[in-house]
C-alpha cells in the first residue's frame, strides 16, 4: 500500500517538491557555509519524494547546542516559511476525504521543516 501512495504521491506533486529541494540543496552545498543546512535540505528532499512508510525519530547527538542553534538559524532563514506552506498544504488536502492521507504526510515534512537538526528518517 505505501508504494502505491508513494507512487501516487511522486506523480501529483513530490517529484517537484523533492526536485526543488534537491536544487535549493546544491545552492546551499557550493557555499562552504551552507553546507550543513543543504544537507538539512538533502533530508528534506529524501521524505518529499517518498514520505509513506518513514517516520521522523528525533535522536539524541552529541550536537545538543549546536543541534538546538542550528534550528534557530534554519527557522530564521526560511524553515518557518517552508513549513508553513507544507501546513497549508496539509490542510486543504486533509479538508477533502481522498486528500487525508497525503495531508498527514505535508504534516510530517511540515515537522521537519521547521526543525531538521537532530533529526533522523528512518523506515516504519
Amino acid at each position: 500500500m505505501n508504494t502505491l501512495l508513494n507512487i501516487l504521491w511522486l506523480i501529483f506533486g513530490g517529484l517537484i517538491t523533492g526536485l526543488g529541494y534537491i536544487l535549493s540543496s546544491l545552492v546551499l552545498i557550493i557555499t562552504i557555509i551552507g553546507i550543513p543546512f543543504g544537507l538539512q535540505t538533502m533530508k528534506l528532499a529524501t521524505l518529499a519524494f517518498f514520505p509513506f512508510g518513514k517516520e521522523i525519530i528525533h535522536t539524541e547527538k552529541s550536537t545538543g547546542c549546536l543541534s538546538l542553534f542550528m534550528n534557530i538559524l534554519w527557522i530564521l532563514c526560511g524553515g518557518l516559511w517552508i513549513s508553513i506552506s507544507h501546513l497549508v498544504f496539509g490542510i486543504i488536502l486533509c479538508i477533502t476525504i481522498i486528500g487525508i492521507p497525503f495531508g498527514l504526510q505535508h504534516f510530517k515534512l511540515a515537522s521537519l521543516a521547521l526543525a531538521p537538526f537532530g533529526v533522523e528518517i528512518r523506515h516504519k
